[in-house]
Formats: C-alpha cells, structure tokens, sequence
C-alpha cells in the first residue's frame, strides 16, 4: 500500500507517457521542482528516462506503468486504464494531472471512474489543420468525448485555446492559456553579431511535426559561409542524417544528437531556426530567446505568440523554403540586426515567460477546483 508522507498537502499525481528529454517533459519537470515543497506529489510515467532521473532527485515518488505507451493500442490501453485506476485508488490524490494526448485519455477516463479531478494540459491538439486528415479526425472526436471528463483543460499557447473553442471541442470557460515559462537565472548569453555565424536547432527528430525536408532545403540553397548544429535525436534521425548526405550539405550540418549541455551551445550560437508543421508553444525557442539569439521560425500555432516578426526574429511560412532560405541569408549578412533582436527576445522572453508567472497561474487552476485543503 502506498503511503501519503503528509495529509495536510494536496496530493497531486502528473502522468506523462514518456520520460525523454522533450519539451512537455522539460514543462513538467519545471512544475514539480517548482510545486514538490508545497504539494505531495507522484509523477506516473509510461517509461524511464530523463524527468524520472530528475524527479526521483527531488524526493518526488515515481511510478513506472509500462504499458503506458504513445501509440495506439485498444488491448493496452484498456489494460493502462485498468492499471492506472488501482494506482491511483492507492495514491488517494486529490488532482490529476494529465500531460498530452494519451495520458490526457487514460487520465480523463480513470479520474471520472475514481470520482478525482482531473486537469489536462495540451502540449499542441492533434487535431490541429496541420495534421493529416484520418488522425486529426480521429483525434477530433475522442477529444470531444473526453472533454466533459476534464475538470479543466490548459493549453500552452492561444492559439490552440482559440482553435478548440472555435471547433467547439471545449466552451470557453472549461479552457485556460498558460503559456509556458522557463528560469532566467543567469544564463550563460551568446553573440549574436559574431561572424561567421553558427545557427542551431534544438527539437526531435520526428518529421510528423519537425519540418526538416524544408530546413535542408533551405540550407541547400544558401551560398554563404556558415555552419548550423541539429541538437536531438528521434525516430526519423537517421533518415535526416541521409538526407542531409544526399543534399551534399554535410559540410554545413552538423548533428549532436541529445545534448545535456543545450545552454552553452546556445551561447556558442549567432542565431536559431525551427522549421515545424504545428507547435505549441515551443521551450527551444524561449531557451534561444533567453540566450539573447534571434529566432527564426514557422509562422504556426503558439510560434507567433513567442516570435514578434522583425523585432525578436523572423516568421515565415509554412513548407516554404524560399522564404526560409531568405530568412537566413538575412541574420548571416546582418549582425547588427542579429544583436538587436537577440536583446528584443531576452526583454520579451523576461516579461511573459518567465517559470514563475506559469507556477502561478498553475496553482490558481488547482485552486479553482475548490479543494477544502487550499
């Protein structure tokens, strides 16, 4: 039987499929470091990796359900119910808390059958335009019958809130934005105006929501002195790595793989590009704008929520690689414009997404559920 330390704390249990370094697993990682003093916490994942190692150093209990996986699966996914609902009959929370989709699934059913609150935080629908059609359907339909699950759904950016309320997918007054924050404590700072430049990527290597064909083409087409780091690795790794070879643009690439020194290779950086078919609201991009980089990126979902066009950085369009390419060549020939928009992050970047405005209005949605221990 599994023992609650303290009843005098709410009891809070996250659950979150995978535990690899990713940006939904750098969000939660941020809230249970931020929250484990105040709250009991339990962090329930479908495998080990990065945020358990991390938890587990925080004091935080975790749990490993391994039949919790990201794909598809009914027998399993049924048998992850099953196996979540005796867990949490023994942990006693008070909140659930739900990470993406699948856990937001297992959560939502489980929570209703046990009679626990459950909240979840959509990092980026499924069904979003950018979604090939049979998934987003799909995904469409199973939201919508998970939603009156929900005690209240967050998502990280505007975007998607207006997306879902206008799909009428949840009303309004069930959904909340609160976008996500990362700790601007010092951070080792790049120079942006030093040349030749060096830009970089931070993201997986998934080509279902990385849009890397048009980052290599792009890199192809540009005749300038510079070199771009890939940092990450993913299902599709490999086939980047090929592709990359068969561009003839090995000179210019260079893939890093997973990285645990991501801020000092920031630092070594002029300037940062992500080239995507749908995002939330992307932590690479606010850990760029923390480093003082410029950002260049697709204008989808939460990106222009981050990205002012032509004040922090660049937008361009969807799948097009022209106006990457063009982007590009613009931060290499100006390092004074790199500069200034590198300050112009770092300004934004302390005024709307800081760790400390996300805690906040985290805890204001746990306590809106009206708990008697608040």
């Amino acid at each position: 039987m599994i023992q609650v330390h303290d009843k005098n704390k709410v009891v809070l249990v996250y659950l979150i499929t995978k535990s690899e370094l990713g940006g939904a697993q750098m969000h939660l990682y941020d809230l249970i470091r931020s929250l484990h003093h105040t709250y009991e916490i339990h962090l329930v994942v479908g495998s080990l990796g990065w945020l358990v190692d991390r938890c587990s150093e925080l004091g935080v209990v975790c749990h490993h359900l391994p039949i919790l996986t990201r794909n598809i699966s009914l027998f399993k996914d049924v048998r992850a119910i099953g196996e979540f609902i005796v867990l949490v009959k023994q942990i006693k929370p008070d909140i659930i808390h739900a990470h993406s989709g699948k856990p937001g699934l297992i959560a939502r059913v489980s929570g209703a059958v046990c009679r626990i609150p459950v909240i979840f935080t959509a990092h980026g629908w499924s069904f979003d335009p950018h979604i090939p059609k049979l998934r987003r359907n799909i995904a469409f339909v199973v939201e919508k019958l998970l939603t009156p699950l929900s005690t209240k759904i967050i998502c990280v950016c505007e975007s998607d809130r207006q997306l879902a309320i206008k799909l009428k997918v949840v009303d309004s007054d069930r959904v909340v934005t609160i976008h996500n924050g990362i700790c601007n404590v010092d951070p080792p700072l790049a120079t942006p105006e030093i040349n030749p430049p060096q830009s970089i990527v931070v993201a997986r290597f998934n080509k279902q929501q990385k849009d890397y064909e048009t980052l290599m083409k792009a890199i192809q087409s540009i005749d300038r002195e510079f070199k771009i780091l890939l940092v990450g690795t993913g299902p599709d790794w490999e086939e980047a790595k090929s592709t990359a070879q068969d561009l003839n643009i090995e000179s210019k690439v260079t893939f890093l793989g997973d990285r645990l020194d991501v801020k000092n290779l920031l630092a070594q950086s002029q300037f940062f590009v992500l080239a995507t078919h749908y995002e939330g609201l992307s932590i690479s991009i606010l850990e760029a704008m923390r480093a003082g980089l410029p950002v260049i990126a697709t204008n989808v979902n939460g990106i222009p929520e981050q990205v002012a066009d032509g004040v922090t950085g660049l937008l361009v369009p969807h799948q097009d690689v022209n106006a990457l390419s063009e982007a590009i060549v613009k931060l290499i020939n100006d390092p004074v414009l790199r500069r200034k928009m590198g300050d112009e992050g770092s300004k934004k970047l302390a005024k709307e997404f800081t760790i400390d405005r996300m805690i906040t209005k985290t805890k204001l949605v746990y306590q809106s559920i009206g708990l008697d221990k608040y």
